[in-house]
């Protein structure tokens, strides 16, 4: 009986053998892809490291900042800001016509050309400094009726020119907005000084044409 169990069971221990030998094959396989895998992408991150670089690349000209493209800008809101940037279209008079210049039929056709109105004193979605300060910095491009006009044909495109003549807008708006500079003190010395020199010179100048215009009259003689 004992005879007959052994053949099986060397049968069994040789197929144990060969499935342990075929499973560290295989591992042994999946180990040195792996490790090859590695490598190629050390060897690459290497390599684009040591790479040759121009002055004018993008490492080298802004080297503090993130050039991953994928990363979202987040611009912080100013709790400060009496404008965010936002323009309510409704509260805009906006007229289209045919732009000029060159462009074929598609410009005669079509009205791209465009005509954006604010009217500074009725536009409540503005705080009453910045309607102010636009009523004093811009009075001479203010029509009689107190539009503030923009025009706009930059491309063929009507949308894409309203969207420049908004951006005009906004650029107007935010350095309406922004709030005066501090002038420095040495800065104010400077130009007191550079008056009362302005102010000196005048003086001597206007002293000296006086006198050249007395020498040029008629010699008086004493008898």
């Amino acid at each position: 009986m004992i005879r007959l169990l052994l053949p099986r069971y060397r049968l069994c221990y040789d197929l144990k053998i060969q499935r342990n030998d075929k499973m560290n094959i295989v591992s042994r396989q999946w180990t040195r892809i792996f490790k090859t895998d590695i490598m190629h992408n050390q060897f690459c991150i290497l390599g684009r490291a040591l790479a040759y670089k121009s002055a004018f690349s993008l490492d080298k000209l802004y080297p503090t900042s993130n050039l991953k493209l994928f990363t979202p800008t987040f611009v912080p809101d100013d709790p400060n800001a009496k404008f965010d940037g936002y323009i309510p279209i409704k509260e805009l008079d906006i007229t289209y016509s045919r732009s000029s210049g060159a462009g074929g039929q598609h410009v005669n056709r079509t009205n791209s050309k465009v005509d954006l109105r604010l009217h500074v004193e009725s536009a409540t979605w503005l705080a009453e400094s910045i309607r102010n300060k636009l009523l004093e910095q811009y009075k001479n491009k203010l029509s009689k009726e107190g539009y503030l006009i923009i025009k706009s044909e930059l491309t063929r495109s009507q949308q894409l020119n309203l969207a420049d003549a908004l951006q005009k807008l906004r650029e107007i708006i935010w350095e309406v907005a922004k709030p005066p500079s501090e002038i420095p003190p040495e800065t104010l010395e400077m130009k007191r000084k550079q008056h009362l020199r302005a102010a000196r010179q005048r003086l001597f100048e206007k002293r000296r044409r006086s006198e050249i215009k007395q020498s040029r009259g008629a010699p008086t003689m004493d008898f």
